[in-house]
């Protein structure tokens, strides 16, 4: 067998920085272990976020107001973090740890991620980092221990800036793009994914919110701190498995080398010819770990899809489609019929189950 069929064609490398083997590593040997550890890691999320504002409100003694600005200060650094993880994690911080990009970027937020779940759990069970409560909604916290809350929090935030835009990119690292049959896995590979998210999500809404309500808010956290570390576990138990990407260097630098200098030297280029693009001088990208795109090839094809998607929506076998360009002779009158019958569904189903909901009596009335 020639060396070209047994290591991969994208540039990815092992856990040990060689060409990465076919054979003994990628596609679903190892990603059962990055769809357990994002099942787990979303459970583990989810479970602490999704009842954060009582938490606040109860346990904390904030103001209901207070509470959910609080709450949605912290969930807007969950989701400005990955911008700086991401950011970090494609361009130096893996090259300075070991030349292996996402794999390296996941084990050094993953520790704080589990460390913030953990100093959670333990600041809602362990007496003295837990409030004193008089009465079930009466609790006076120090600011000790309210600090302690909220370093826990961001320490979560912080983890989650490295892990949320890493994992389903690495995950699909472990498929090369030159490999036809490996390319054609990949769209399952994020089926899957996508659904031990969900699952995750349903174990939380289900379950945990019925824990921190009924049980305690120590054990509502430490569930999601022990899925946490489950996740961990999973990850890193796929070690030899793994395919690595070797980070690119900075995007912003060649985003200005493309904006700044190669659009306005060529600006006047069409891109017919290939030799005249940007950055064309041989096969490969002067960036390790990227491809190129085909102007003649991938584009054309892209296009061609395009084209075909766009005639099968506005027209199959001769007759208007979904969306043909006269409306009056397409079906789109189904689609509203399908989501006014799910909104009638969906009215129905609350009713029914809004005769097992408990309410509180009004405290007082005004006059």
């Amino acid at each position: 067998m020639e060396e070209d069929d047994i290591y991969t064609k994208d540039g990815t490398v092992d856990y040990k920085g060689n060409p990465a083997d076919k054979k003994k590593t990628g596609t679903w040997r190892a990603c059962p272990f990055i769809i357990g550890n994002e099942g787990c890691e979303r459970l583990a999320y989810h479970g602490m976020s999704t009842n954060l504002v009582l938490y606040f409100k109860h346990r904390l003694n904030q103001h209901t107001s207070v509470a959910a600005t609080n709450n949605q200060i912290w969930g807007g650094t969950c989701y400005i973090a990955p911008l700086i993880g991401a950011f970090l994690a494609d361009s130096y911080l893996a090259r300075r740890i070991l030349d292996n990009c996402l794999f390296f970027n996941h084990l050094y937020y993953c520790s704080p991620f589990a460390q913030g779940m953990t100093l959670l759990a333990l600041s809602a069970s362990v007496p003295g980092m837990r409030p004193r409560c008089s009465a079930e909604d009466n609790c006076n916290p120090t600011h000790k221990q309210s600090a302690i809350a909220f370093l826990a929090l961001y320490l979560i935030a912080l983890g989650t800036g490295g892990i949320k835009p890493c994992v389903s990119s690495y995950g699909a690292d472990q498929f090369d793009d030159t490999d036809q049959k490996e390319k054609k896995h990949k769209s399952s590979f994020f089926n899957w994914f996508y659904l031990s998210i969900n699952i995750g999500a349903l174990f939380t809404a289900s379950v945990l919110v019925w824990v921190q309500d009924n049980v305690s808010w120590g054990w509502g956290f430490g569930i999601p701190a022990i899925a946490m570390a489950i996740a961990v576990c999973l990850f890193f138990s796929g070690t030899h498995l793994y395919r690595n990407q070797k980070p690119g260097g900075s995007p912003l630098t060649r985003l200005f080398q493309l904006l700044v200098v190669a659009s306005i030297r060529k600006f006047k280029v069409v891109p017919a010819e290939k030799s005249l693009l940007h950055e064309t001088e041989d096969k490969e990208s002067n960036i390790k770990g990227s491809r190129k795109i085909d102007p003649k090839n991938d584009l054309s094809y892209l296009s061609s899809l395009l084209v075909t998607i766009v005639s099968n929506v506005t027209a199959r076998n001769g007759k208007p489609g979904w969306i043909p360009d006269n409306l009056n002779y397409g079906h789109v009158d189904y689609f509203f019929w399908l989501l006014a019958a799910l909104s009638v569904l969906n009215l129905g189903v609350y009713v029914w189950i809004a005769k097992w909901y408990t309410y509180k009596r009004a405290v007082g009335t005004l006059r």
